[in-house]
């Protein structure tokens, strides 16, 4: 039985998120637009802000001030795409 809350990298490689979806979404992070829930298609959606602040990683990239925006762009393309979706 598939996950009833599939990973954004999952839905990534299923084709309901694009390259464009996961490009705003860190997008809006960058710029500090992190709204309660995004609808992300099929039904499901994703709380951003909740999703980068669960990945220790992307937290420490962000609040490191040396940090190069490369290095701030994967980081929370890293920790969208493993965050869990939640069916709507």
């Amino acid at each position: 039985m598939p996950d009833p809350n599939p990973t954004v990298g999952e839905l990534f490689k299923a084709n309901v998120v694009t390259h464009d979806d996961v490009n705003a979404l860190i997008d809006a992070v960058l710029d500090g637009r992190m709204e309660e829930q995004t609808d992300l298609g099929e039904g499901y959606a994703l709380n951003v802000a909740a999703a980068v602040k669960a990945n220790a990683f992307a937290t420490a990239v962000l609040r490191d001030k040396t940090s190069t925006k490369g290095a701030r762009r994967t980081a929370v393309r890293t920790a969208i795409l493993l965050a869990r979706a939640q069916k709507a």
